[in-house]
């Protein structure tokens, strides 16, 4: 009988693991909710021009998690592979954090070549500490089981994070700025910076690995000197597709024009010839190909990997595009920029309570089934917001006649969109645990089918559907309020969009919902597979002396 295993990690483990998310959703979080509006309404950046900056680093730092995943999993220390990173890369995170959020008074041009630099900082600092924090998860347990509960804490703590930055971030800005938002944002993030460095260290104190492998004999600096010349099959694809949407998303007095009818056809033949070469090097022989292509061929011919790829990719944009627009929604539709705080901190909260039960409820119902009604449930909620007015709130009276100072009751106001909003986020709470937890899955079979495990490199999609997916969301929301001709310094253009910030709470981010339930349909790891899987593995390692406890 192929029988899960019972190894379980303590209460302080797991909740030590989670403060690592939360410190790295004072930035994450952050960063997706308030740069934007930073960027356009503070620096004085085009929405255009915001857009473009967000999805061209977020596309190119892809490759970097790559990297990082394989320095990561061939990284010896004392303290392991992954747990070093963490502490290392903390106090740079910090910094760079602070330094996205200043706004320095310097000429349009040299503004945007400042956001460029501090966010290309601050993206590669995330991803120096979140690749090997998330491939953390991967080698502290072998229960795949457990690794469900543990990914609700770390979710959990990753919304704990951004209560903190999302809901406090707009009372801080004003109260450090005082009508001085460059100001306020920078003393904000001085305070956020600090508390980021001390959750780190109290995750790399309280954490242990403990599923070990087989230690690859090729040194660090070969691997890396070979991967580079595999690079371009992720390289060129993607300044293919940055092409493009530079293309479509072009000022008219932008400096270098590009036609979007030739530079979509050559995409396409780009993206078609990479297909070609990758097929080819999948199909050579193990004998011909070195450390760093058999990882990359087990990577791309892992069939439940690339679905949870596109599973976490489809999210991301689901979530990404509802937080990313909130600022603007309650800013310009709402008309009150305070609610943003309170609406953000009513989801957060909600999702907390959702990742602490989403691996209890994965055990019973099953990852794939849980997952499923997750986007179902959501979607369908989050298309309702389209409906609410902007002063759409639920009134109804309290009979406190016994109490003296309220003899005549209490008149309470509920905005409806709080109520839909905090629904539909319960629900979307369970996406990210279920995606990492998943992407473990993924590992473990691979680990099966081919005797190797690139844990490092297989979590590395976790922090890398993050970036391409939050990036195209944060992208998608600033092209479609340049649609509309939004200009955060105009008023009559931010009125002009405000039916686009609808559009962008409610049916368009469903529909990305809708979209991975049909990957989910043929998701082939369920339970019953992974039991198995789990099995074999242990029984595997305890034949060669290799521990998993």
């Amino acid at each position: 009988m192929n029988e899960p295993s019972q190894h379980k990690l303590s209460i302080l483990e797991k909740s030590g693991y989670a403060m690592g998310d939360a410190a790295a959703n004072l930035v994450w979080r952050g960063a997706l909710a308030y740069l934007a509006i930073f960027y356009t309404d503070t620096l004085g950046i085009s929405a255009a021009a915001a857009a473009l900056l967000l999805l061209l680093v977020r596309l190119s730092d892809g490759m970097t998690d790559i990297v990082m995943g394989m320095v990561a999993d061939r990284t010896q220390s004392r303290h392991g592979r992954f747990r070093p990173w963490i502490l290392w890369s903390a106090p740079v995170l910090g910094l760079f954090m602070v330094l996205a959020f200043t706004a320095p008074d310097l000429s349009p041009g040299m503004k945007l070549a400042w956001a460029y630099f501090t966010y290309i900082g601050l993206t590669l600092a995330y991803t120096v500490n979140n690749v090997p924090y998330s491939a953390l998860m991967g080698v502290m347990t072998p229960s795949h089981n457990e690794r469900s509960v543990l990914s609700g804490y770390r979710f959990a703590g990753a919304f704990l994070g951004g209560i903190l930055v999302m809901g406090f971030t707009p009372m801080m800005v004003e109260y450090f700025g005082q009508g001085d938002s460059a100001q306020g944002y920078q003393r904000t993030m001085y305070v956020f910076a600090a508390l980021l460095v001390t959750l780190c260290i109290i995750t790399f104190v309280t954490t242990r690995e403990r599923v070990e492998s087989a230690v690859n004999q090729a040194s660090l600096g070969k691997e890396l000197k070979d991967l580079a010349f595999n690079l371009p099959l992720i390289i060129v694809p993607l300044m293919a597709i940055s092409a493009f949407f530079y293309a479509v998303t072009q000022e008219p007095d932008a400096r270098y024009q590009l036609d979007p009818t030739i530079t979509g056809i050559v995409s396409l033949l780009v993206l078609a010839a990479t297909g070609y070469f990758v097929r080819r090097l999948i199909r050579m022989p193990e004998s011909a190909t070195t450390p760093s292509q058999r990882d990359l061929i087990d990577l791309l011919t892992n069939k439940p990997w690339l679905m949870v790829l596109g599973l976490g990719f489809l999210t991301m944009l689901f979530n990404g595009i509802k937080y990313g627009v909130i600022a603007y929604y309650f800013t310009h539709y709402v008309g009150d920029a305070a609610l943003a705080g309170i609406y953000f901190m009513v989801l957060l909260a909600v999702s907390i309570v959702a990742a602490l039960t989403a691996g209890y409820l994965g055990r019973l119902l099953g990852k794939k089934t849980l997952f499923i009604i997750s986007l179902s449930v959501s979607g369908i909620l989050t298309c309702g917001l389209f409906y609410l007015p902007p002063d759409g709130f639920w009134v109804f009276n309290l009979n406190l006649s016994w109490i003296p100072l309220l003899e005549d009751g209490l008149e309470v106001r509920i905005y409806w969109v709080y109520l839909l909003g905090g629904a539909a986020e319960f629900f979307a709470a369970f996406m990210p645990v279920l995606t990492f937890s998943m992407l473990g899955d993924t590992a473990d079979y691979s680990e099966w089918k081919h005797g190797r495990r690139a844990t490092g490199l297989f979590y590395s999609a976790g922090t890398f559907i993050q970036k391409t997916g939050g990036g195209f969301a944060g992208a998608l929301v600033l092209v479609v309020l340049a649609g509309y001709g939004y200009v955060g310094t105009d008023p009559e253009t931010i009125k002009a969009a405000t039916a686009g910030m609808v559009h962008l709470m409610s049916w368009i981010p469903a529909l990305f919902a809708f979209l991975a339930i049909l990957l989910l349909v043929v998701y082939p790891l369920n339970a019953e597979r992974m039991n198995q899987i789990e099995y074999e593995l242990r029984q595997r390692r305890r034949d060669a002396g290799v521990s998993d406890s």
